[in-house]
């Protein structure tokens, strides 16, 4: 059995996979690529859109989080993310399915927005587990990188600030659901849970997370300001994620 995992180390959509491998405790090797060289590779793989994460098992594809956690649960029972009852399953699964669509995109782009204007901060992450040249390429490209990722993901002054309303108005639903009960959907750890914590992990910055973070005076002053003022709220991911990562 060969299990292969094509990411980008810094994306938290290919976190939620990585954590939902290890909660299996399957063996699997991760190829890191850079965001925009990776197109030629993904569609390759897939024949279709270029997005990560992709798993490969045994020369089966799947893309996408959801759909690759899907698959390891079908495939790989033992430790299942998916609750077996109905309710509590459909519950997880809306969740899920909400912080995907609503969380994930706004943490990249309130994060990427005033990232992107720190490029020696950045480009280690955007680079982390690929080849050491592609720093120096990055470099050297990165107005250029700037423009493409900006309007790639509609990343301006407007979206980021909505981004950051969506951020809040989620942290404090999750804050008042975790101060009722300690998992989100029935009462074992799911991937309700997983997504909730991996999606919001770039805003604690976990050990596990194969990318060099920036040293706290690294962090752009609008995000350190933004960060001390909601820790109580993700203080409760933070520590679902050190409990169950």
């Amino acid at each position: 059995m060969a299990i292969k995992l094509y990411q980008f180390a810094i994306s938290h959509y290919c976190e939620k996979v990585r954590w939902a491998l290890d909660y299996k405790g399957l063996s699997y090797e991760t190829i890191s690529l850079l965001p925009g060289q990776h197109v030629k590779t993904i569609r390759k793989l897939t024949g279709r859109e270029s997005s990560v994460p992709v798993l490969d098992h045994d020369g089966h594809r799947v893309q996408g989080s959801r759909e690759i956690i899907d698959y390891l649960d079908e495939t790989f029972p033992d430790n299942a993310l998916t609750p077996a009852d109905p309710e509590a399953r459909q519950v997880a699964l809306a969740w899920e399915q909400r912080l995907d669509d609503e969380v994930g995109p706004a943490v990249r782009c309130y994060s990427y927005h005033h990232f992107l204007q720190r490029p020696r901060v950045v480009v280690p992450l955007l680079a982390a587990g690929t080849p050491f040249y592609n720093r120096i390429l990055l470099k050297l490209a990165f107005s250029r990188v700037d423009e493409i990722m900006r309007k790639w993901m509609k990343i301006n002054e407007k979206t980021a600030e909505r981004s950051r309303e969506t951020m809040e108005a989620y942290l404090t639903e999750l804050a008042h659901a975790y101060q009722e009960k300690p998992f989100l959907a029935g009462d074992s750890f799911s991937r309700a849970d997983l997504a909730a914590a991996a999606l919001f992990a770039p805003m604690f910055q976990p050990g596990q997370y194969p990318v060099p973070w920036p040293k706290p005076a690294r962090i752009p002053r609008d995000i350190k300001v933004w960060l001390d003022q909601w820790q109580p709220q993700i203080q409760p991911l933070e520590k679902l994620y050190a409990a169950n990562r």
